[in-house]
């Protein structure tokens, strides 16, 4: 088996633990764009420090392990304009699809949730056209 491959099925385990540890410990899926849209929106300050930990954990947990793997390749992009389009089309997709790849992908399917399902297919759809135009049409990334 590639080492993609391997690093993809032990990052699926890692997010999909966390998940299961967020729903056990809360009894909340983990959805990151809610997390962090709680944060923007201010629905959610009764829950802020425990969104926050949540996102300092993402943050840091990589920059942990860098050490311990230092020649991970991201493959991402060094052009800024890229990274910024790519957050924001990222961010709106989240917000119009009411959840994002943790909370429909990971958690909403694992619970067979026929939105989270639905909402996958879709945003996977959709991101293989986008794929095929930035990428095979226009030659940006």
């Amino acid at each position: 088996m590639e080492a993609d491959w391997i690093w993809g099925l032990i990052g699926g385990l890692l997010i999909g633990t966390g998940g299961a540890v967020y729903l056990l410990g809360n009894g909340k899926v983990m959805g990151a764009s809610g997390i962090i849209g709680g944060l923007v929106d201010g629905s959610g300050r009764s829950t802020a420090v425990e969104r926050l930990i949540f996102l300092a954990g993402v943050v840091v947990v990589p920059l942990l392990l860098l050490p311990v793997f230092p020649d991970s390749e991201t493959h991402l992009t060094t052009n800024p304009v890229v990274l910024v389009a790519a957050g924001l089309l990222v961010g709106i997709g989240t917000r119009l699809a009411n959840g994002c790849t943790s909370g429909h992908g990971v958690c909403g399917i694992s619970r067979l949730s026929l939105r989270g399902i639905v909402a996958t297919a879709f945003y996977i759809g959709a991101g293989g056209l986008t794929v095929v135009f930035f990428r095979h049409l226009l030659g940006v990334i």
